[in-house]
């Protein structure tokens, strides 16, 4: 039987991160609820509306030996856009869920020690897939750079997974050495879609805002980290910070969600 409730079973010698408060944590609670709703709507509604509009991920395996040129490249699988959609959507919900119920202590738990497990995990998975959407719409389809597209962004998501672990509350110096270690992984794959992007003299110019809009918000949430743990102003307060993943969160996935909806899947 899962523990649901919200005894922290903390050690009072240990230090809380700041601003992680019973009153604080209970409204944490209730936008986690809220979320959930507002992320499982969209995924039922993408999925339901969106039809069964498909990228192929290709193929280019060599033939000869190095040097050897390489063939046209072949169908390898075929990627249904909608269900892919819905599916980073459907994971953040479940995500805000399960901190918001069965595993409510537990993330409570982290909080107070300035950690959020159950972000990095549905990030590493979700923000992955975003992050393929994107290079498929740029062009990125080849099974091999797919691959390393998201081994790069796991790379990165996991970085921040280990800031977190690395700089607990009541810490004597701060190192962020995790951080700028991911952010040299997570901006690879831009770099790759960039290339891609101006490369081409066809891409249409709903790419260039996908593109534009979600490279902003991807390092949006580097930015908080960095805010965090260099403790600018607001970002003293952890809580604050893990609100502003939330809002981040939602608004990178629901605008993903719709800029390839309306312009390709309508």
């Amino acid at each position: 039987m899962t523990d649901t409730s919200t005894d922290t079973g903390h050690d009072d010698q240990t230090p809380i991160a700041t601003g992680v408060t019973p009153e604080r944590l209970a409204n944490l609670r209730t936008w986690n609820l809220g979320l959930t709703v507002l992320h499982a709507v969209q995924a039922v509604l993408i999925v339901v509306l969106s039809g069964d509009f498909v990228i192929e991920v290709v193929s280019t395996f060599p033939e000869g030996p190095p040097g050897t040129r390489v063939p046209d490249a072949e169908q390898f699988f075929d990627v249904r856009v909608g269900f892919a959609i819905g599916l980073f959507l459907a994971l953040a919900a479940i995500d805000h869920l399960v901190t918001s119920t069965v595993f409510r202590s537990t993330y409570e738990r982290d909080l107070r020690g300035g950690i959020n497990r159950f972000r990095w995990v549905e990030y590493s998975i979700s923000a992955t897939i975003m992050i393929l959407l994107i290079g498929f719409y740029s062009g990125v389809t080849n099974i091999t750079a797919v691959v390393a597209v998201a081994g790069a962004n796991v790379a990165m998501i996991l970085f921040g997974w280990l800031q977190e672990r690395m700089n607990p509350p009541g810490r004597a110096t701060t190192t962020m050495m995790p951080f700028w270690f991911g952010t040299l992984a997570g901006i690879a794959p831009w770099i790759g879609i960039l290339i891609q992007i101006v490369g081409s003299e066809t891409v249409p110019g709903f790419v260039y805002g996908i593109v534009i809009v979600q490279f902003v918000l991807f390092f949006s949430f580097g930015l908080n980290q960095w805010l965090q743990y260099r403790g600018v102003g607001k970002w003293t307060d952890y809580v604050y910070g893990e609100k502003v993943y939330l809002v981040l969160s939602l608004a990178a996935k629901s605008l993903l969600a719709w800029q390839i909806y309306f312009p390709s899947l309508d």
